[in-house]
């Protein structure tokens, strides 16, 4: 029965902590009602955002009067003065997704929260009405945890006690950053996760982090080098024979496989599949090969940038169905170097070779 190989990349959908984001995950984006934060963060990092083509320069003598601001703003003012701090990405320019945020409130406040607002961008103003903070860490909002930006309810005129603070997490993507600060400003317009538009207050979005390396690109695609592997049954084959095979495809790995791979690489068998991050199935058919012979692999993880490119791989699923056991170390051991991240090209040479005798020798020695 003819042998084949399959590969193939799965993105599943998981939830995880904002820090490590996967191709579509939910984090929270938070609002304080009433709540003024602590002043007791650094004000580190160098200003990147331009001031250039913002809606108002005048300076706040001249600006709308009291007299001309609508009952329903909490501000007392038509125009705010915003600065800006960010400790937690000092080089990074975020001029393009917060000038994108107060536009994007500037034409839609009135709709929303009943009354029209406009923003004075100055990043160093020394008496400001807003400060938005890009943070490496958001902690301001009490009870939440792994949020990707807080900011306080303004729904009165009681609540604000400037300059008001709204942080947002200095890891993600432009349009995803320009997602949260449009939130997170809703917030102090007195908008809270119930409010309209709910493509913009929903209190759960989908996030993409800054561009990262691709698992491939990476020495080791994994978060650590210390892998859990399980071992399936293995129906109608002897299993301390196919425990021999897989051992030595797993030691040659440790051993570096030519060089291949890190040389802190190590392996340890687990009962347990849900804990396994490489999975080794002895099917009676293949899908992936239409019932014939052979094997199929397929890596699982995380694409935090949504690239369409993992950052890093979380599961190796081995599949292998009508060989002989005296070749399941092969097999086993082609798809780990899939899971290290190598082509075929890079594969150490016994495992570029995949004559029938050579799968069935002992290729590690």
């Amino acid at each position: 029965m003819p042998e084949s190989l399959i590969r193939s990349s799965v993105y599943e959908r998981v939830y995880m902590r904002w820090r490590a984001i996967v191709l579509v995950v939910l984090v929270v984006l938070a609002g304080c009602s009433g709540i003024q934060f602590d002043d007791d963060w650094a004000d580190g990092g160098t200003t990147s955002v331009d001031t250039a083509g913002t809606s108002q320069t005048a300076d706040r003598g001249a600006r709308t009067t009291s007299a001309d601001v609508p009952p329903d703003n909490p501000w007392g003012e038509a125009t705010l003065t915003v600065a800006v701090k960010q400790p937690g990405a000092p080089e990074r320019d975020f001029t393009g997704p917060l000038r994108e945020a107060l536009g994007y409130w500037e034409h839609n406040s009135e709709q929303y929260a009943g009354y029209p607002i406009e923003y004075e961008l100055d990043p160093d103003a020394e008496n400001p009405d807003l400060v938005v903070r890009f943070v490496e860490e958001v902690t301001s909002c009490p009870n939440v945890e792994h949020a990707a930006g807080c900011a306080p309810y303004v729904t009165e005129s009681a609540e604000v006690d400037r300059p008001m603070k709204v942080d947002v997490d200095a890891s993600f993507a432009n349009e995803s950053t320009a997602l949260v600060l449009k939130h997170e400003l809703g917030h102090t317009l007195g908008l809270d996760h119930d409010s309209a538009p709910q493509s913009i207050m929903n209190g759960e979005a989908i996030l993409a982090t800054a561009p990262k390396r691709d698992a491939t690109e990476r020495p080791l695609p994994w978060a650590d080098s210390e892998l859990t592997v399980y071992l399936g049954p293995t129906p109608d084959r002897d299993r301390a024979a196919v425990h021999e095979q897989v051992s030595h495809a797993l030691a040659y790995y440790a051993d570096g496989a030519a060089g291949t791979v890190p040389s802190n690489v190590s392996f340890e068998f687990t009962r347990f599949r849900s804990e396994a991050d490489v999975v080794v199935r002895f099917p009676d058919d293949l899908q992936c090969t239409g019932g014939a012979g052979g094997s199929c692999g397929s890596v699982r993880g995380v694409d935090p940038d949504r690239d369409d490119e993992l950052e890093r791989y979380e599961r190796l699923n081995v599949s292998i169905a009508g060989v002989d056991t005296e070749a399941v170390g092969w097999y086993v051991g082609y798809w780990l170097g899939y899971g290290m991240g190598l082509d075929e090209s890079e594969l150490a040479p016994p495992l570029r070779d995949d004559s029938y005798d050579n799968r069935r020798s002992d290729w590690w020695d």
